[in-house]
């Protein structure tokens, strides 16, 4: 019988190499693909990044719970439903107009996927990884976010055993909105850093 034969061309090497993997693993039943594919589709649609957006926006309008956030991250985080398959912890880091904070992983793509699901292609990117550390301010330029000189940018490396969450800045006019209504003016990248929250203007 000849070989099953796929483009993969439009594959990176890792990712050929990935489905290389699952396809081998899947022929000798050890794993199900159906399962695997069920599992990225509840990070892709189910989790990223809804769970993150309700975190920031009960942030934004319970300050019991910002507090808890700003102490111990993980227990408020896992008292809303979102724990962590692998147990590692999270930790909030609040924007505010002294300080941006810019999370990316240098060493792999450690991300936390139980509040932001699936991380993009680009914070996988060796360019990403590198200039975020060595040049912030650019990379937040090519996210066509630029900072007064007067604003600082932390740059937080995330790793196996902790990830990070960042808490944007409330947008303006949104006084008496409900958590329902805020949550969908966070984004994925503002979580990350490389994004503001949207304006009140874009749901009106």
């Amino acid at each position: 019988m000849a070989p099953h034969s796929h483009d993969h061309s439009h594959l990176t090497e890792t990712e050929a190499r990935v489905r290389a993997l699952e396809s081998l693993l899947s022929e000798k039943g050890y794993i199900d693909s159906a399962a695997v594919d069920e599992i990225v589709q509840t990070y892709e649609t189910k989790i990223g990044p809804q769970n993150g957006a309700h975190v920031v926006a009960k942030s934004w309008v319970d300050a019991d719970f910002r507090k808890w956030l700003e102490e111990d991250s993980t227990a408020a985080i896992h008292s809303l439903g979102y724990t962590s398959r692998q147990g590692e912890h999270i930790d909030a880091v609040f924007n505010s107009d002294d300080t941006h904070h810019l999370v990316v992983c240098t060493l792999c793509s450690c991300y936390p996927w139980s509040v932001l699901g699936l991380p993009p292609t680009w914070y996988k990117s060796p360019p990403f990884r590198s200039r975020a550390v060595i040049d912030p301010r650019g990379v937040l330029n090519d996210f066509g976010i630029t900072l007064p000189e007067t604003t600082k940018v932390e740059v937080h490396d995330s790793t196996s055993e902790v990830r990070y969450l960042v808490i944007p800045q409330r947008p303006a006019g949104t006084e008496g909105w409900s958590e329902e209504q805020l949550a969908k003016l966070v984004t994925r990248n503002s979580m990350i850093g490389t994004g503001f929250a949207r304006t009140a203007e874009t749901l009106s």
